[in-house]
């Protein structure tokens, strides 16, 4: 930085605890603390004083691979900006998007609000910040590609440090390919193997070479989603540590417009701007106070404080944001105060509002109608949203790529058009349930239905995601998933030409919740009716269904009250699960051991889905939880492939490890699986793709639920079988029956789905993202509610080595060797018995504490007995199993929790073992699992092939 004539901020390296506090000591507190070599900023923060250092530093000491941290003078406050350059072999340089984000620094980039290109920047600051980046890429010899800058300016007096430069593609490279149409990695892998930037084309332009910079001439949002509900005692605030899990971005001619769009985007009613009439309700003071610290809704209570009259000047000083957004958001709740007027609802008047981004919902709130109101006196009076289209030039090029975003302006620009279409519908911003697996299912809709002769038109918001490139579908429109945003374009691409219909079952959740209202609102659905996901997701009629067919299902009552459920958990017997009706991910579920739990969870469920009751279920403890994904035409099916839970039933089945195909399931029973799978799809009048999980307990096949949809585990099947199973479903909704896929190759030519090999996919958990407010760990224990943010896969020829490679790739790699500690609760002994026998057989020292430990001995198991954390430190100096897991002396753990809610003990050996990277396993289903895996590992070397050769078998 120095050399080039730049600056950054003053920082120490330090690579012990020791130099950390010394550090600090010279620079002052507040300093940021970042490790080396680690990704969204993880075990970063902020130490405001020695306590919170060692409690950051000591964790970032612990995640960099080099075990180095980085302390750096405090520029909380400072404004934030970020530069995505790239350069050619030829010294070519080009700025492709400049990113502001709306949050001072001090929050990651990942977790704040951005905006594209920068707003607050003078003419003369953005050249300098040009100028930097470009000696920046040159100097650091980025030879050929992307890279990402990040710069912090000074609001007082524009003193310009550099925070860091990504050699390499990140987050917001795609945010800003999508912004600009520019996309960075196709670009940057084309320069890496020799091109130059202006010998390649611009796809959208197709006559501009990607020399030419992009020019925005419409304003871009991104906001990001999180999943704080999931891990009820993280910490919330937002630091330089990434906690976001998903995100979305809107496009608007104004930054009002496409901020509203944005927050309208994260499908949450929480993000959404509220004016409400009694401003005397509003705590001023407290809101004031409440928004010095950054959280998830930060700029919610900034917008209410507006609303309620704060001084702007008050709101500056205690957010740091910068006064021209909080301008706007004055624009906004001045807008609103004009909209709340009594009086008539004109032209002139709804397009005002519209243009400042306000939804129906949000104009009928604020009038006291219903948004079916607004909406009908909105196409009445001929107020209708436009579509211009992502340029890369500000319209001084003709753009080839049909790329749109909704404004209320004059002129659109969606072309006529001959060819039939199909509009598929995304699944939103990633959040945790409905992540990555759904697009998945989305693109491969939109390759296929292409191929087959239809126009395709994809309507996403998410930036992350394969779908929102402009050359996946025929048509991209970049608009929030809400019914008034997505029949808007219905509109628009029936003006164009002639619409077959939508696809709602391919997108998870989100399309499937808008699938009733497209319909009533004369949209054709086309694949499983809206009836029939109704008579999936209703209990009672499910259970009708089930009752017809002889099929069983674990006893359960549907519940309205407190008292309801419980004469219906005294029927059943606990252990009863128990979850709202209508969720995704196992949003709120619970397994409840008492009267007293019943009560707690009843009393937090309400919020959850108002409308809909809770149901109570059985809880089959110990049964064998299998998944089922198969397609249904209305009269064949095809069974894509049998997947058995690693994890016993209690586990939400995105969270369990599974296996494919199933391990515990005879040739008989796997023909009653697919004789009852066969009744459902029928019973329930499913076109396309199903998702059923089954429970197997004490010989017996019970039907848990059963989702017409995509589901998570779709491409995981697809892999592991080289069955396209998305591809197949998107042709049964359009008409081709199962006889004519085969015919066609798309499906085997006879019989189901057969697993190449053997696969295992296990879930991916944020655990170490997460901290308490006092900063010790989240519990890293698995139960119903789903908390994986992501999976991975392993093949393999033995369910050993393919488990082993499944925990290689989610970062807990099995040890050979070495100390294992077991802590099982009183449930789990006996089953515990036969893998710990095997770890010893397998040259592992056991070491539990006192009843696992005594146990053993009983069952002639030799383990060493350690004090546990609540016994504390022993009289000779005896440690305790947290200190020997801190000291790195223990290789695996193996500690299953007792019953409901968190035990001491347990969570501080579980977060021990995930702040220092020490696999943690908490089933015996996972222990028996992972012995096998350790014997493969013993065994040698790993095997290696392409998945084209296991399709090939």
């Amino acid at each position: 930085m120095e050399k080039i004539g730049g600056e950054s901020a003053k920082s120490i390296i330090c690579h012990t605890m020791e130099e950390a506090i010394a550090g600090a000591a010279i620079l002052k507190y507040p300093v940021v603390v970042r490790p080396s070599f680690t990704m969204g900023g993880l075990g970063s923060g902020i130490a405001f004083e020695e306590e919170s250092l060692r409690q950051i530093a000591g964790a970032g000491l612990r995640h960099s691979p080099t075990t180095e941290v980085l302390l750096e003078e405090s520029i909380i406050g400072w404004k934030e900006y970020e530069l995505e350059v790239m350069r050619d072999k030829s010294d070519n340089v080009v700025i492709v998007c400049s990113i502001e984000n709306i949050d001072p620094m001090g929050v990651h980039t990942g977790d704040s609000i951005t905006v594209a290109p920068a707003l607050t920047l003078t003419d003369v600051e953005f050249q300098k910040l040009r100028n930097l980046s470009i000696d920046i890429i040159r100097e650091v010899g980025v030879a050929t590609g992307g890279c990402n800058i990040q710069f912090a300016v000074n609001p007082d007096n524009g003193r310009i440090i550099v925070i860091e430069m990504n050699p390499r593609v990140s987050r917001s490279s795609a945010l800003a390919s999508k912004a600009t149409g520019f996309p960075i990695a196709k670009i940057a892998t084309k320069l890496a193997i020799g091109y130059t930037l202006d010998e390649i084309k611009n796809d959208i332009t197709q006559v501009t070479p990607a020399s030419f910079e992009p020019t925005l001439d419409y304003i871009v949002v991104k906001a990001p989603r999180f999943a704080f509900e999931k891990f009820a005692d993280a910490d919330p605030r937002l630091t330089t540590t990434m906690k976001s899990v998903g995100e979305a971005m809107a496009i608007g001619r104004s930054f009002p417009e496409a901020l509203m769009k944005a927050l309208r985007s994260l499908e949450r009613k929480e993000a959404i701007f509220t004016f409400p009439t009694d401003l005397s309700k509003i705590d001023l003071p407290h809101l004031l106070k409440a928004m010095v610290i950054p959280t998830e809704y930060r700029l919610q209570q900034v917008q209410l404080a507006l609303w309620a009259g704060a001084n702007m000047e008050d709101v500056f000083a205690a957010t740091k944001i910068d006064r021209w957004f909080l301008h706007q958001l004055q624009l906004i709740n001045e807008r609103a105060r004009e909209i709340a007027q009594p009086g008539e609802i004109s032209e002139e008047f709804l397009r005002s509002a519209k243009e400042m981004g306000f939804s129906d919902l949000q104009i009928a709130a604020l009038r006291g109608v219903t948004d079916e109101d607004i909406r009908k006196t909105r196409y009445h009076l001929g107020v209708r949203p436009v579509y211009k289209t992502v340029d890369t030039c500000a319209a001084e090029f003709e753009a080839f790529t049909p790329y749109h975003y909704s404004s209320y302006e004059e002129e659109t620009e969606v072309r006529p058009r001959t060819k039939p279409a199909v509009i598929i519908l995304g699944s939103g911003p990633n959040r945790i349930g409905q992540g990555i697996e759904f697009d998945y299912s989305c693109v491969h809709a939109s390759f296929t239905l292409r191929e087959a002769g239809f126009e395709t038109v994809m309507i996403n918001c998410n930036p992350e995601t394969v779908s929102t490139d402009y050359d996946t579908s025929d048509r991209l429109y970049f608009e929030p998933l809400t019914l008034e945003d997505v029949l808007e374009v219905v509109h628009a691409e029936t003006l164009a030409g002639p619409v077959l219909g939508v696809i709602t079952q391919l997108g998870g959740q989100t399309p499937l919740g808008l699938a009733a209202g497209l319909k009533a609102a004369g949209v054709t659905i086309l694949g499983t009716s809206p009836e029939a996901i109704n008579l999936a997701e209703e209990r009672g009629a499910f259970g009708q269904v089930l009752a017809e067919q002889s099929l069983l299902a674990p006893e359960f009552g549907m519940a309205a009250s407190q008292l309801e459920a419980q004469s219906i958990a005294t029927r059943i017997g606990y252990p009863v699960l128990v979850r709202p009706s209508f969720v995704l991910g196992g949003r709120g579920m619970e397994i409840v051991y008492d009267d007293a739990a019943l009560a707690g969870f009843i009393s937090r469920a309400t919020d959850i889905t108002p409308d809909h009751p809770v149901l109570v279920d059985r809880f089959l403890d110990s049964a064998i939880e299998l998944d089922v994904d198969a397609l249904f035409d209305g009269e064949e099916l095809f069974l894509g492939g049998i997947m058995e839970h690693i994890e016993e039933a209690g586990i939400h089945s995105g969270d369990s490890a599974c296996v494919l195909p199933a391990m515990t399931i005879n040739p008989a029973q796997q023909k009653a699986i697919r004789e009852a799978t066969v009744k459902i799809a029928q019973g329930v009048g499913v076109l396309g793709l199903i998702n059923i999980q089954f429970a197997m307990a004490d010989e017996i096949l019970y039907v848990l639920e059963a989702n017409p949809r995509a589901s998570r585990t779709v491409p995981f099947v697809s892999k592991a079988t080289g069955v396209p199973l998305a591809k197949a479903a998107a042709r049964i909704a359009m008409g081709t029956k199962i006889s004519e896929l085969r015919s066609e190759g798309l499906l085997p030519a006879t019989g189901d789905g057969v697993a190449k090999g053997i696969s295992v996919k296990e879930a991916v958990l944020p655990w170490n993202r997460f901290r308490r407010t006092d900063g010790r760990g989240v519990d890293a224990v698995l139960g119903p509610e789903m908390r994986s943010t992501g999976e991975v896969m392993g093949i393999a020829e033995t369910f050993g080595e393919s488990y082993a490679k499944s925990q290689i790739s989610a970062f807990g790699p099995l040890p050979k060797i070495g100390s294992v500690f077991v802590s099982l609760a009183d449930k789990d002994k006996d089953a515990g018995l036969a893998p710990a026998r095997a770890l010893l057989q397998l040259g592992f020292k056991l070491i539990a504490t006192g009843g696992t430990a005594d146990f053993f001995a009983v069952n002639n198991i030799l383990a060493q007995k350690v004090r546990k954390n609540s016994e504390g430190t022993g009289p000779l100096g005896e440690r305790t199993i947290v200190e020997l897991l801190n000291s790195g002396e223990i290789d695996l753990v193996i500690n299953t929790p007792v019953g409901r809610g968190t035990r001491a003990d347990g969570w501080a050996i579980r977060t021990a073992a995930v702040q220092r990277s020490i696999p943690c396993i908490t089933t015996t289903a996972g222990f028996s699992a992972a012995v096998e895996g350790i014997k493969s590992l013993q065994r040698g070397e790993l095997s290696v092939q392409p998945i084209q050769e296991w399709l090939k078998k």
